[in-house]
């Protein structure tokens, strides 16, 4: 994460600092307009962000990105709505941050988020957890999951972030902690245990295999029956 403190120090150096700042202003002003002919334009069938300005399109995913995908959020959601914990999102959830609105690929909010929620809202807070799946077919899709979102997620009080590698499978786990995220684990073995999403653990194999994925999700709905 950058420090804004040496940011500003460093345009306070300027002797024109009020001007770049009102250069800046002016330059926010015309995003956030942009950024509302996005929220009139995009429709239930694009998969879009809005990102530092920029509309960014994502394009269609290959099959293990999409099993990752699928197998986490199969856990994730019966295991959040059998202990009725709070709302669980997928790919095509608006989430809105300062500058910044994204559509992770997977996301949960916290009964206190959750309780406001209503039937038709399209823009969505920030959540409490996000995981994102790797795309490693798009190298701007990389840099995004793992530069730019990570430092918005840090920075906006995502309180667990997961990156999922479905080539190497693979997943990396960091906690918010003082204000900065610090990874936990990284590993293709063993389990992964949410601080975020109280009492969820699964084997890390669960996201990327089908036969694991079934058995986990088996213990779960023999606890709620």
């Amino acid at each position: 994460m950058y420090d804004r403190t040496d940011m500003v120090d460093k345009i306070m150096e300027h002797s024109d600092a009020v001007l770049i700042v009102e250069h800046v202003r002016e330059r926010l002003k015309n995003e956030q307009q942009r950024r509302l002919k996005f929220y009139d334009h995009i429709t239930e069938d694009d998969k879009a962000e809005f990102v530092n300005g920029e509309i960014v399109f994502h394009s269609p995913v290959v099959k293990i990105h999409n099993d990752a995908t699928k197998y986490l959020l199969n856990l994730l959601m019966n295991y959040v709505d059998g202990h009725d914990l709070g709302f669980v999102g997928v790919e095509k959830i608006l989430t809105q941050f300062t500058r910044n609105d994204y559509e992770p690929d997977i996301c949960f909010f916290g009964n206190e988020k959750a309780a406001l929620f209503h039937d038709n809202q399209l823009l969505f807070p920030v959540p409490d957890f996000i995981a994102e799946v790797l795309s490693k077919s798009s190298q701007k899709s990389i840099e995004h999951d793992t530069v730019t979102k990570f430092n918005d997620y840090e920075q906006h009080g995502v309180q667990e972030y997961w990156i999922v590698d479905p080539h190497d499978k693979t997943v990396e786990q960091y906690l918010l902690e003082n204000g900065r995220y610090r990874l936990v684990l990284k590993s293709a073995e063993g389990s992964v245990h949410s601080h975020a999403v109280p009492g969820f653990s699964i084997p890390i194999a669960a996201i990327f295999d089908k036969k694991v994925n079934r058995e986990v999700l088996r213990g779960y709905l023999s606890q709620t029956e």
